[in-house]
């Protein structure tokens, strides 16, 4: 980034210390395209320089300091106007002086915690980044890097099955049973469904995954609703004492893990739909919401007492789990 006036510009430039060993991860922009980002979980160190290049070597720039933020933000689409900063860190670079030469100037930014996964959506966006900014008198010099977080969650083995029933009295009792309540990313929902009464003439069924995005509070509650998945089960009549299988493989679909009032602000909640179609067109459907969750590619030595701490937790409840990340986990333990 540039800025002219009084005969100096100066190109910003932030630089990460492992910028060529750090994993990036695509990350969905507001319009909808896809681009990368580099990638940092909770609780990582983020380090680097600002790099400052002058644009005319015989002329200074003055300046009232140089510095530094990191922060992490959530701004809802239906208003703009106000950024709510959930992490806000400054580092100062340099006092009000001038700049006579480019230079560069280190930062370090020590166990950051970084709560929440990144998200854009459709009313609300979640974002981290990084801004240098030069001060001056008229205008500020200012640039920002955004950077993606995932938080990666470890679930008990214990992970109960879904059992429902859809019924219509003397006309339909359909049973069915999915293998668990809680899914990674890459999992895959193994079920069944079977028909006890079918006195109704059903000729196509499916599921579907669906995404609730519900942003504000009170009376500025927004919901919106996104069919990431249609699985179809069958095409055609069933009969009684029929079982159809399921196997719905997530990994080919844009999910996030489940995240549940993020700092008051908005929550994203994921349900399995079955829904019946019979001849004259009417339909019949039953949901569930289920879990989701990101699953490490590294196991962290603590995982294991992690893991009996969630499963803790978890252990006797009948309602579905909040998608935690590593840190908070180890704060949880810390406390006990």
């Amino acid at each position: 980034m540039s800025f002219f006036g009084f005969g100096q510009s100066v190109e910003v430039e932030i630089l990460l210390n492992d910028a060529e060993s750090r994993k990036r991860a695509e990350h969905k922009t507001e319009d909808g395209k896809k681009e990368k980002y580099f990638l940092f979980y909770d609780g990582e160190t983020v380090s680097g320089k600002v790099s400052l290049a002058l644009k005319n070597p015989n002329k200074r720039l003055e300046h009232q300091g140089i510095k530094i933020e990191f922060i992490g933000q959530i701004e809802l689409y239906y208003d703009r106007g106000n950024h709510h900063e959930f992490v806000s860190l400054v580092k100062d670079l340099a006092r009000p002086g001038e700049i006579t030469q480019s230079q560069a100037f280190d930062f370090e930014f020590t166990h950051v915690e970084k709560p929440y996964e990144s998200y854009t959506g459709q009313n609300v966006k979640l974002r981290y980044f990084l801004r240098a900014t030069i001060s001056r008198r008229l205008n500020d010099v200012v640039k920002e890097m955004d950077i993606v977080v995932h938080t990666l969650s470890t679930y008990p083995e214990l992970n109960s099955s879904i059992k429902m029933e859809v019924g219509i009295e003397d006309c339909l009792h359909i049973e069915f049973e999915y293998n668990k309540s809680k899914y990674h990313l890459k999992d895959v929902i193994v079920g069944k469904i079977y028909f006890l009464l079918v006195r109704i003439k059903i000729k196509h069924m499916e599921i579907d995954i669906i995404k609730r995005e519900t942003t504000g509070t009170g009376p500025n509650v927004y919901h919106e609703n996104d069919t990431i998945a249609k699985y179809e089960i069958m095409d055609g009549a069933p009969v009684r004492g029929e079982s159809i299988p399921i196997r719905l493989f997530l990994a080919g679909y844009e999910l996030t893990p489940t995240m549940r009032d993020i700092n008051k602000k908005f929550s994203v909640r994921y349900y399995l739909n079955l829904v019946l179609i019979d001849e004259e067109e009417r339909r019949y459907f039953k949901q569930q919401e289920v879990v989701l969750w990101r699953k490490g590619d590294i196991v962290r030595k603590s995982m294991s007492h992690q893991a009996a701490i969630a499963s803790q937790r978890f252990e006797g409840t009948a309602s579905l789990g909040e998608v935690r990340t590593p840190s908070q986990l180890s704060d949880t333990n810390s406390r006990q």
